[in-house]
Formats: C-alpha cells, structure tokens, sequence
C-alpha cells in the first residue's frame, strides 16, 4: 500500500511518510473532537416549572384516585351481588326531605303572623271619612239640582225604561211674506233674534 501511496512533497520512504501522516490525521481528528467552543451555543436551560409540569402530575394523580375509588365500589358491588345468592334489592323505602323545609316553615308562620297582626290593625281602627256628611251633602245638591232645572229629573229615564225615544216635533215656520215686515206669527220672542 505504500507504494500506492503519494505524497505531497518528495521524500526518501513513502511507507514512514504515510505513517507520519496518518499519526498526525489521528491526532488532528482527536483535537478537534475534543476541542471546546469558543462561543456558546447552547441556549437557554429549561426552567424546572416548564419541565416538570406539576399541575399535569397533580391532575393525573387526581384522575387515577377516582378511577381506584370507583373501581373499590364496583369491586363492593359484585362482591354483594355474589355473596347475596341473586337477590334483588329494587325496593327506594326512603322519604324524601328537604333540607330547608323547617325554615320555610318558619318563615311562614311568620309572614301569616305579620299578615293577622295587620289584619287586626285594619279592622280594630275607625274610619275617618265621615261618611253621613257626605250623603247629607249628596241629597242636598240632588235638591238644588231639581230646583233648578228647567225639566223635570226622572223624565229621560221613563223614556228608557220604555224603550221609545220621543222625536221632538219640528217646528213649522210661517212662511215669511214678500214684505220686510215680519208676520205676526212670527215675533222677536218667538224665535230669539232681534231686528
């Protein structure tokens, strides 16, 4: 192989220039995988929070105690069922009941209390409107209306009461003469105008 090989410079024995080179190749290449970088090109460490994920482990701690306790109370169930000989308990014998049932009571009563307590104010105390007056003032007035009307009061409530409504009677006019002089059925008094 030797003799194969050339080198880069002329020399007396090719076989000890290969093995110097070869030597000096080895130790170039040791070097250089040993060799240190100047610059840093790591970069930044990654912080402990970010890669250990404690809330992910606390979530999977939490998902895996439910999935052992829901495997403890099946495990309870079909060891009854076995040690039951396949009887069925399908009877619910329990009464409902509410938790705030006795304060709603409470309350109750209460308000019913307050409600009678009112009750009893209302009907216990006297009015204040005198009542009497007010239907001596009523007649009084019915009194003086009558008076002075011009027609009698019960008059239009005969007419309903029979259910005919009376027309009244057109008013039939002379008629009036070529002459400027009013006729004499006709006068000022007659018909309200004044000449």
């Amino acid at each position: 192989m030797h003799r194969s090989y050339q080198p880069l410079k002329p020399v007396t024995n090719r076989y000890l220039q290969q093995r110097w080179d070869q030597d000096n190749f080895e130790n170039h290449r040791r070097k250089v995988s040993s060799a240190l970088p100047v610059v840093d090109t790591k970069g930044m460490r990654t912080p402990a929070h970010v890669q250990l994920k404690l809330k992910k482990l606390q979530l999977q701690d939490e998902r895996l105690s439910i999935i052992d306790r829901d495997n403890r109370l099946l495990a309870n169930k079909l060891a009854d069922i076995v040690c039951s000989k396949g009887l069925v308990d399908h009877r619910n014998q329990y009464h409902l009941r509410s938790l705030n049932a006795d304060k709603r009571r409470e309350e109750l009563l209460l308000v019913s209390r307050q409600n009678q307590a009112i009750y009893q104010r209302i009907t216990s105390r006297q009015s204040e409107y005198r009542r009497q007056l007010w239907l001596d003032d009523w007649e009084r007035v019915q009194r003086r209306r009558g008076d002075i009307s011009r027609y009698p009061q019960g008059l239009g409530d005969k007419q309903v009461q029979r259910g005919k409504y009376r027309s009244l009677r057109k008013v039939k006019f002379a008629a009036v003469e070529s002459s400027s002089e009013p006729s004499e059925s006709c006068s000022n008094t007659d018909t309200g105008r004044e000449t």
